[in-house]
């Protein structure tokens, strides 16, 4: 059928052809590479940040956008100051490219599979407050012990994460206090409490704790209200009949670390401040009757395009995090199996 499209699959480890024409039939092609790119592109907003994950040049990734919409003969993107944005027909693209990308690698792991070596990207998404005590020990342990896996390290809020694991864009993730939903498993690994934290100089932490409800003539910086950390103090403040003294609101973590080291205090789990209290610019006091505390729990998407190796890679995190509480370094309780 003249103008018909047809998708050519390439084998991914070979340089792709460009796109073409069959000359006997008319058919156009779209290639594996292009699939990918648009698929980069729309999850990243940005051509320039698409570029830098596919560490490709942005005029190339561009020119591959635009000879994609000039097969198709429509416009897939919106392009605008802070990037670009799906189109209604980008969407339907957009939704078909996911599933033959996963069918693609899904082919080549049930293949490589077949042996014991798990490889290729995983994704792992991090909340700010546990990103920077994790991420390096994850990282060495996996490139100890399956070299082939290459880490792609998140680091965005716990509601942003939650999101992202809903639409397959991680493959493995790190939550606090997480909903249950479709295609989702979860291994609970522990529990955490929230702490009040100051600079060392700081008379309050001459006290062994403070009261829940001493909290209320405390001014402290917190996250906005949509983080899982202000929720917690939230309901917990309104079971207590108490409202929660927030002087600041910052969605930024460094920000937070800075506005402490000012003077302000805030209330973060132990883990969250280890290098600044370790350093002994940071003390933390436990937060008493009642305790605000959270679930820390490992959940693997059942839709990734690399279920082997974010099995494995899942398995050494969870690994990871029993350790760290078990030898003290993460203040926590192990949740019984």
């Amino acid at each position: 059928m003249p103008g018909a499209l047809a998708l050519r699959c390439c084998d991914e480890t070979n340089d792709l052809k460009q796109t073409g024409t069959n000359s006997a039939t008319g058919a156009r092609f779209m290639d594996l590479r292009q699939l990918r790119s648009l698929v980069y592109v729309a999850d990243s907003g940005s051509l320039s940040r698409a570029a830098e994950i596919l560490r490709t040049s942005q005029p190339s990734l561009s020119q591959q956008i635009k000879e994609l919409e000039a097969e198709l003969g429509i416009e897939l993107f919106h392009r605008h100051a802070r990037g670009v944005l799906l189109t209604e027909v980008g969407h339907t693209l957009y939704a078909h490219a996911r599933t033959i990308l996963k069918d693609v690698a899904f082919a080549k792991e049930s293949v490589l599979n077949q042996t014991n070596n798990p490889s290729g990207k995983v994704s792992v998404g991090f909340p700010t407050s546990a990103c920077r005590g994790l991420a390096a020990a994850l990282i060495g342990k996996v490139e100890e012990k399956f070299p082939n896996i290459s880490l792609h390290i998140i680091e965005a809020m716990t509601g942003t994460l939650d999101e992202w694991m809903q639409t397959a864009r991680l493959d493995i993730a790190l939550l606090y206090d997480p909903r249950v939903f479709a295609n989702i498993s979860l291994h609970a690994v522990g529990t955490e409490d929230l702490m009040l934290v100051a600079d060392r100089k700081n008379p309050i932490l001459l006290r062994n704790s403070i009261g829940f409800t001493e909290l209320e003539n405390i001014p402290v910086v917190l996250p906005g209200k949509q983080h899982v950390l202000r929720n917690v103090i939230e309901h917990m403040a309104t079971r207590e009949g108490i409202t929660s003294n927030v002087a600041i609101e910052s969605d930024s973590f460094s920000a937070i670390v800075e506005l402490v080291k000012a003077g302000y205090m805030t209330i973060m789990p132990h883990f969250a401040m280890l290098q600044e209290i370790n350093a002994g610019l940071f003390g933390a006091i436990p937060i008493m009757d009642p305790t605000p505390s959270w679930r820390l729990s490992v959940v693997s998407s059942q839709r990734t395009i690399n279920m082997s190796s974010s099995k494995a890679v899942a398995l050494i995190l969870i690994d990871l995090m029993g350790a760290m509480i078990k030898d003290g370094t993460w203040k926590g309780r192990i949740i019984a199996e």
